[in-house]
């Protein structure tokens, strides 16, 4: 499944939550350096579908807050 992720790095509130387009927003404390929010956002969303942090892949937007996510279930 693939899902577009809109991410908010540096968040006082943490989770997941849904979008009216459809995708995601993901609230994650980690800041947008090193990629250290990537991945905060596949831990969050590997903890949201229940799925292993590697069946969680950034397809695009690696250095963006929009992000195209593939979720292997």
């Amino acid at each position: 499944m693939r899902i577009h992720v809109k991410v908010v790095p540096r968040a006082k509130k943490i989770g997941v939550e849904p979008l009216p387009n459809g995708g995601l927003r993901v609230r994650v404390a980690a800041p947008a350096q090193g990629g250290r929010a990537n991945a905060a956002v596949v831990e969050a969303l590997a903890g949201h579908f229940g799925v292993p942090s590697r069946a969680v892949t950034i397809l695009h937007g690696l250095t963006s807050r929009s992000k195209l996510i593939e979720v292997l279930q």
